[in-house]
């Protein structure tokens, strides 16, 4: 499946938003939805970036929208006990199935979902156990099991779960907690459930017990943390290149991918990845094989 993110879509254009720091998050820039086709965004860019009145934040405002805040019109109402202000996001934080955008970051889910809130608009895969949990509490397990069908077409369609569910995520994963998140609806709906996401668990352990992410270790197989990619996170794009812009440029490569592999991980960032506390560019993800795992 060729699943192309905002970076291989947009070049140079994305480079040019994301280094500009029109936008001072990030996040934002990948997730902009198209207002027309790629091919007519970049052909407009191609037309327009050289004269002399260009302005790329206007440029932007009229081909992409942004994405809003995933609860941004919410209000805390302080009177609720902690359970009841949890039950009273659910609502907010709800998704429904996704239609595809041509261009869009987002990798459509058949099936309803909850979000993280906040900046972020799509689900994170160990994160979404612990909501999960919650859901548990408040009895809303058809809504748990979409969410297991969810991570189970994922790991169908690309073998494993990634980071989340945006083009940008895909070449690393999170901590596997896809097992958990079975046993749990196992313990609602019965044992018949690990036979009907058997094959999912399987796909899940080769993908954590083989390639990069597996290494022989005092003669035993062992897995780490371990992105497949080896550039800057197109979501973090200025912010990882400003992290390593003092780095010789011959070990940028690991370097990157050391950055990505924390994110992997959930722990980013830790200083649990770093040779030097505090200091992020000494960061060695790859090389160290964590007890998680």
């Amino acid at each position: 499946m060729n699943i192309k993110s905002p970076i291989d879509i947009y070049s140079p254009l994305f480079e040019d938003i994301a280094l500009s720091n029109i936008l001072s998050d990030g996040k934002a820039v990948v997730d902009l939805i198209p207002s027309m086709s790629p091919d007519i965004i970049l052909r407009h860019y191609h037309d327009q970036k050289s004269s002399p009145n260009f302005d790329l934040q206007e440029f932007v405002d009229t081909h992409f929208t942004k994405q809003e805040d995933a609860i941004s019109t919410f209000q805390s109402d302080m009177s609720l006990s902690c359970q009841e202000h949890v039950e009273s996001l659910w609502s907010h934080l709800f998704r429904l199935p996704d239609s595809p955008v041509v261009g869009s970051s987002l990798l459509p889910l058949k099936y309803p979902y909850i979000v993280p809130g906040g900046r972020f608009n799509e689900i994170y895969y160990w994160d979404s156990y612990f909501t999960m949990l919650g859901l548990k509490v408040s009895g809303r397990v058809v809504l748990i099991e979409h969410m297991v069908n969810n991570f189970a077409d994922l790991i169908a369609n690309f073998d494993h779960i990634p980071n989340g569910n945006r083009t940008y995520y895909l070449s690393r994963s999170q901590p596997p907690f896809f097992a958990l998140m079975v046993e749990l609806l196992a313990s609602i709906r019965g044992e018949h459930i690990y036979r009907k996401y058997r094959d999912a668990l399987q796909t899940e352990y080769h993908y954590w017990t083989s390639g990069g992410k597996a290494v022989i270790y005092n003669g035993f197989k062992v897995a780490r943390y371990y992105d497949e990619m080896d550039t800057p996170r197109t979501e973090m794009y200025l912010e990882d290149k400003t992290t390593l812009e003092n780095i010789d440029a011959s070990f940028l490569p690991t370097k990157y991918r050391h950055l990505r592999s924390a994110a992997e991980s959930g722990w980013d960032f830790s200083s649990r990845w770093l040779a030097i506390e505090h200091d992020l560019s000494s960061i060695e993800t790859c090389d160290i094989i964590p007890v998680d795992l």
